[in-house]
């Protein structure tokens, strides 16, 4: 007898999507960061409006940490905060690349001192994990180089494999090392850590409970990131989601705001792959900066675009497809994709919201609950969290 497939909207209950405190906070370009009224000045602020998305979205339980952005007295105190408002602190995320010490490298520097002070904000960062209840420390470096000649590149990757080795050494036994990849910037010469092979020959070196971090605005124009997607799960290493959109390179703008159909061909394989349910350890969180519009309801904005994604993704006919790729009919199967591509989900996702008390229509809700001029006359003074705060 054939298994019956899980409904759709009960997988779409179970998934969880991670929030970035810094998403709350002031951005800008490389250029300008501009101000908003009622910005968080502190992480408990930060962790209040990301409450605010989850309790209108109901798949955002979780908020994402930045060391030493989100650096607090207390942080199991901070974890209680969360806990109050119906929310986890989730990822810790380490930070190598604002300290004037790693201009020239952190974990891959060649300098022993400087690689000794990255070490060591890992393994503060592990500590901060243990206060904090967190599962995921997630890597990712600044470190490179601009021009040819500058540093020897294989002297970089024994290095950086030194220090992810120390770090990945002193986990928890529940803890997980994750290392994400980035094409270029700041570097433009060469990057340590570039793609997702570069990362995937770390973490297999390092053990089973190192993973690789894929970011949908960290690859080349064109490249075909559900290709990696599939061969990272394929490969049991797939730890962690951080989703964005681009235009051209790492734009962190809205998740599906360019590319709605590449954000469906992801979400696709990563149903295909396992990637999805109670039993699955891959991570997802949105990793964007909300320079022009506001803050919480760009964050609301996006889970529902995940949430839309996954739901479609989870309507592809799989015997269909399965017949049409048995009888190498290119068209029928590319139909069956499409199919589910162009089914508008609007209504069952607000039929589903209803059952669950939650908000039929997330964004007006939010924008009539006032939250928004309520926390820009009451944040007066302070100083605003914002990039390196």
């Amino acid at each position: 007898m054939t298994a019956t497939a899980p409904d759709p909207l009960t997988t779409l209950g179970d998934l969880e999507i991670e929030l970035p405190s810094w998403a709350f906070a002031n951005s800008g370009t490389r250029f300008k960061v501009f101000p908003q009224a009622g910005v968080p000045r502190d992480p408990y602020e930060k962790v209040a409006d990301a409450a605010q998305v989850h309790r209108h979205t109901g798949g955002a339980p979780t908020v994402a940490l930045h060391i030493p952005w989100d650096t607090v007295d207390d942080y199991a105190h901070l974890r209680r905060h969360a806990e109050d408002l119906g929310m986890r602190l989730g990822t810790v995320n380490s930070n190598t690349f604002q300290d004037e010490d790693f201009k020239f490298g952190s974990l891959a520097s060649r300098d022993p001192a400087v690689r000794r002070k990255a070490v060591d904000h890992h393994l503060h960062c592990l500590e901060v994990m243990a206060a904090t209840g967190s599962r995921d420390l997630k890597v990712w470096l600044a470190d490179g180089t601009n021009y040819p000649g500058q540093d020897d590149l294989r002297g970089r990757q024994e290095a950086l494999a030194e220090s992810l080795a120390e770090i990945y050494s002193q986990l928890g036994p529940d803890q997980r090392l994750v290392l994400e990849y980035k094409l270029f910037e700041p570097a433009f010469y060469h990057t340590d850590v570039p793609d997702w092979g570069t990362a995937y020959a770390h973490v297999v070196a390092l053990g089973e409970r190192a993973v690789v971090c894929l970011d949908t605005g960290h690859h080349a124009p064109g490249t075909n990131i559900e290709f990696i997607v599939m061969q990272l799960l394929r490969l049991g290493r797939l730890g962690a989601f951080d989703f964005n959109s681009r235009f051209y390179a790492d734009d962190d703008l809205i998740v599906g705001a360019a590319d709605p159909f590449q954000l469906f061909r992801i979400m696709v394989e990563v149903a295909r792959g396992g990637g999805l349910g109670p039993g699955s350890t891959v991570a997802f969180m949105l990793d964007q900066c909300h320079n022009i519009e506001a803050k919480i309801p760009g964050q609301i904005r996006s889970v529902l675009n995940v949430q839309e994604a996954v739901l479609k993704a989870l309507l592809v006919d799989e015997a269909a497809l399965a017949d049409a790729r048995a009888r190498n009919d290119v068209l029928a199967a590319n139909t069956v994709l499409m199919e589910a591509f162009w089914t508008d989900v609007r209504p069952r996702l607000t039929q589903w919201r209803a059952e669950h008390g939650l908000p039929e229509d997330p964004m007006a809700a939010f924008a009539a609950t006032g939250y928004l001029e309520q926390i820009a006359t009451e944040r007066v003074g302070g100083t605003q969290a914002g990039w390196g705060a």
